[in-house]
């Protein structure tokens, strides 16, 4: 027997909640967030797929940029698996509790994603 909808979702999933969110503007890439009780099933891969799509598709963007921490390795291996390509780190960009955070500037053109 298949799991019941809220089983899917996972714990801390209530059937109303949302399970991920994405912003394309401007050629931006933007505010990827998967539920906690959503994550490790793919849908973070899905939705920026999704995103990219939508933008080179349907919006005919020349080119798609992000910027993602450099520790988000989950992140990093969808971004890279999609085919974006690190352009640029910056350095301790922000400090928090303390710790530098660092950034990765990355970015797809359409005739890459073509490719």
């Amino acid at each position: 027997m298949p799991p019941s909808p809220a089983a899917a979702r996972g714990p801390g999933c209530p059937r109303t909640a949302p399970l991920g969110h994405v912003s394309l503007a401007d050629g931006r890439l933007g505010r990827v967030l998967i539920a906690p009780g959503a994550r490790g099933r793919g849908l973070g891969e899905r939705l920026v797929s999704l995103a990219v799509s939508v933008g080179f598709d349907e919006l005919a963007l020349p080119e798609i940029a992000l910027g993602v921490w450099t520790h988000n390795t989950a992140a990093l291996r969808i971004y890279e698996k999609l085919g974006f390509r690190t352009t640029a780190t910056l350095e301790a960009v922000e400090t928090v509790d303390g710790t530098p955070w660092s950034v990765h500037r990355m970015r797809l053109t359409a005739s890459d994603r073509r490719q």
